[in-house]
């Protein structure tokens, strides 16, 4: 149903090591436009480092990975990306507004200077409103609460409008009402028809929305499980296989634009 060029990421073999020591160990997975795939596992299984390898953030020692049928160093359409890392990052000691940073979501969308659009204002003003904090536009990031700034986040990746949104713990450590937020906005990607890759200890009110989940363990996929679907699926059973580590700081073309500073 879909060609390689219009999967959103397909990894084969892929193997992560740091320090020599093997953090993924031969994982092959697919992610098809339209799937809702949540990466489950306990703390150091590998999980972050898999989501960050299917980016290129974090290098392959060994195997494959593409980006919409492009090694992640030669994709160019990096819009077509929304990433949510499990914190928010704001460099320089400036302090940042709230709309300041959801607006920074629109970067890999405009040309090299290119003045900010009436579409760019309309998005950013769209996204604030999905993750409540219009009335917070103005504020400093710094003055918001854990869950408020992981809501921060969300809007960032909403306003770049893209395909495929990625997203590292995003329910980690917050209060229920932004974990109903986020559970609520994800139904509503899924009705756009987005693709979701989203990394959690535990599913709780997101489950509802997961189309297939994805258990790592030991650095391998133990488990691949997903409601029945129709003809044309594109995503593989993972294999049974097996070691705890410690993630090491994101690297590559996301990460100054995707991971924090503005």
């Amino acid at each position: 149903m879909y060609d390689m060029s219009e999967t959103a990421f397909a990894m084969t073999d892929g193997r992560v090591s740091f320090d020599g020591k093997p953090v993924l160990r031969g994982v092959d997975l697919t992610v098809c436009p339209g799937e809702v795939v949540a990466l489950l596992g306990s703390n150091g299984s590998g999980k972050s480092t898999l989501v960050r390898a299917l980016l290129g953030l974090t290098p392959l020692s060994g195997g494959t990975t593409l980006v919409y049928g492009s090694p992640p160093g030669r994709f160019r359409d990096w819009w077509r990306i929304g990433y949510v890392p499990q914190r928010l990052s704001v460099g320089g000691g400036v302090p940042a507004t709230v709309r300041e940073v959801v607006a920074s979501g629109r970067i890999a969308r405009q040309r090299r200077l290119r003045r900010t659009s009436q579409a760019d204002r309309a998005a950013v003003a769209r996204a604030l409103e999905a993750v409540r904090l219009a009335d917070r536009a103005n504020d400093p990031v710094q003055s918001l609460s854990g869950g408020q700034q992981q809501r921060v986040l969300i809007a960032r990746a909403l306003a770049g409008e893209p395909d495929t949104y990625v997203m590292d713990e995003p329910t980690a450590g917050v209060d229920a009402e932004t974990q109903q937020l986020l559970a609520d906005t994800l139904s509503g990607l899924v009705l756009d028809g987005k693709t979701v890759v989203l990394v959690a200890h535990e599913l709780g009110p997101l489950e509802p929305v997961i189309t297939r989940g994805v258990v790592i363990r030991e650095g391998r996929v133990a488990h691949d499980g997903r409601p029945p679907r129709p003809e044309g699926e594109c995503a593989r059973p993972g294999h049974e296989h097996q070691h705890p580590h410690a993630d090491a700081p994101p690297v590559g073309p996301l990460a100054g634009l995707q991971e924090g500073s503005l």
